[in-house]
């Protein structure tokens, strides 16, 4: 009898583990695309007039939700992608700068990143390209291959054309010595553009897409989690040639701009808060604003023909009607505004990006005009695919607002620009709080390129307005943490083969 009872209950659970796993094989899978420094110049989000999205406007059309009022953790790569990864806000982990790798904050040795928590739960988790922000190491490079059971690195660029390169750092135009300026030297990615020698197959982020097809083209025996990263528009604007051609620069339309647009960023002793950037002054001395539009656009056409060839194979594949889909920039991008150009900062053409999230049972466009952020994604996703939920991380799940765009929801969300400094961002108001005390406040409803600080003289409506948006900002930062060392990045080779070793998954929260 009792030898009976142990058999049936053998069987039963065997039962229960095949019918678990067959439950489990029609979890949602996730394709995951990043492209790399995508500010609002994406047709759908009416950024600049003349941009030109055709694929990203498909995956809109077909069914999903715009996210129109979208902002960033942090308003540069490595902040903005740690938080979004780690489900940790950069006040929390002690992640505010691009020198400083997430992997040394303790909160985050502790927690599984999302990839991670995906592949802790029997997804196949597999990326090429840039996803985590890159970082040197003791040991290597860390270009977070360590997150992923099957990882690949993106290609380089192709070669830029040097008869028509421009370059700030070279002092070159089109190719030719630019006139003499004092204006050449700058920290950070080369400012510079032109286009590349060869067609679109030559470039690496196009045989980053041809590899996702490969990958929706092959048959799976788990649910993946497919993570894409495009290195365009980043700097620098490197395209194919046709993609200069989609703008020609005698039709083009460049920002306009105010030339006295800081003189009402006051410090609290009255002082000017800020001033042109070396950037700005080097394109204004050489009359270069049209060209600089150009080519971002045309780095902007050129990434989004990399979505379209992975939204192809999406569409044919197997998988096309059990994928959630999410198109994600990492935050903005200014070209002219506010007298500057590149990001990092707390202005809305900063802190703004693109979000469009498909699911399989959408039939139309739905624009969302409600504030939110990448920090809601890792909460959103899990939930979405049925995992555990994670209480500790932050960020709110938007499955809510995927199935109503337009239900009430928080009145504002948060970017953190540095350590004590940030933006919150609501519908209508923009405010940020500097570390010294500056203030600034926006009205986006009247006043979409914030030529107007309305923080130094308010009215009782917008003085209400910045108590009401201050209670959103964090009550306490935590500590930097430390940088990566500059001597680690010189003697770098190869990747970093030890970091995986110290991820245990099943230790990680």
């Amino acid at each position: 009898m009792l030898r009976r009872f142990w058999l049936s209950f053998a069987i039963l659970a065997v039962s229960v583990a095949l019918c678990d796993s067959s439950s489990a094989d029609q979890r949602p899978n996730v394709l995951f695309i990043s492209v790399d420094d995508l500010n609002d110049w994406v047709s759908l989000f009416g950024g600049h007039p003349q941009a030109r999205t055709p694929n990203i406007d498909r995956l809109a059309s077909r069914g999903a939700v715009v996210f129109q009022n979208a902002h960033c953790p942090g308003p540069v790569c490595g902040p903005s992608r740690s938080a979004l990864l780690s489900g940790f806000m950069p006040h929390r982990s002690g992640v505010y700068t691009n020198s400083q790798n997430m992997l040394r904050s303790s909160l985050v040795q502790a927690h599984a990143t999302l990839p991670e928590y995906f592949a802790k739960h029997g997804y196949l988790t597999i990326s090429r390209g840039k996803i985590f922000h890159a970082h040197a190491t003791e040991n290597g490079l860390d270009r977070g291959q360590w997150a992923f059971e099957r990882w690949e690195q993106g290609r380089g660029s192709a070669k830029v054309d040097p008869a028509k390169v421009t370059s700030r750092s070279k002092n070159m135009i089109n190719g030719q010595p630019g006139p003499p300026t004092n204006m050449t030297k700058r920290s950070g990615s080369e400012f510079a553009w032109g286009p590349t020698i060869g067609g679109i197959e030559d470039t690496g982020d196009f045989q980053t897409a041809k590899w996702a097809a490969k990958e929706l083209a092959m048959e799976h025996d788990r649910p993946f989690f497919m993570a894409v990263g495009f290195s365009k528009p980043h700097l620098p604007f490197f395209a194919p040639q046709e993609f200069f051609d989609m703008y020609p620069l005698s039709d083009l339309k460049s920002n306009p701009i105010l030339e006295d647009d800081l003189d009402d960023i006051l410090k609290p002793d009255g002082q000017l808060k800020f001033a042109q950037t070396t950037d700005f002054s080097w394109v204004q001395e050489n009359d270069l604003f049209d060209e600089a539009t150009q080519a971002y656009l045309a780095c902007v056409s050129f990434a989004d023909a990399c979505v379209g060839e992975v939204l192809d194979a999406l569409e044919s594949s197997p998988y096309a009607d059990n994928t959630i889909v999410v198109l994600w920039g990492d935050h903005g991008w200014h070209l002219g505004e506010k007298l500057r150009y590149r990001k990092a900062t707390g202005w809305f053409e900063s802190t703004r990006l693109p979000l469009v999230i498909r699911t399989p049972n959408m039939n139309q466009r739905q624009d969302c005009p409600r504030p939110v952020n990448l920090i809601d994604l890792y909460p959103t996703l899990i939930e979405y695919c049925g995992l555990p939920a994670k209480p500790e991380i932050d960020g709110t799940s938007l499955l809510p607002l995927l199935e109503d765009p337009t239900r009430e929801w928080a009145q504002a969300t948060v970017t953190i620009v540095r350590w004590a400094s940030a933006a919150v961002h609501s519908e209508r108001w923009h405010y940020i709080l500097h570390v010294d005390g500056t203030r600034e406040l926006y009205d986006a409803d009247i006043d979409k390129l914030e030529w107007n600080n309305l923080a130094n003289s308010p009215t009782a409506e917008q003085k209400e307005a910045m108590v009401q948006m201050s209670k959103f900002l964090p009550k306490k930062y935590a500590r930097e943490i430390p940088k990566s060392d500059p001597t680690w990045k010189t003697s770098a080779k190869g990747l970093d083969r030890t970091l995986k070793a110290k991820r245990n998954l099943s230790e990680l929260q």
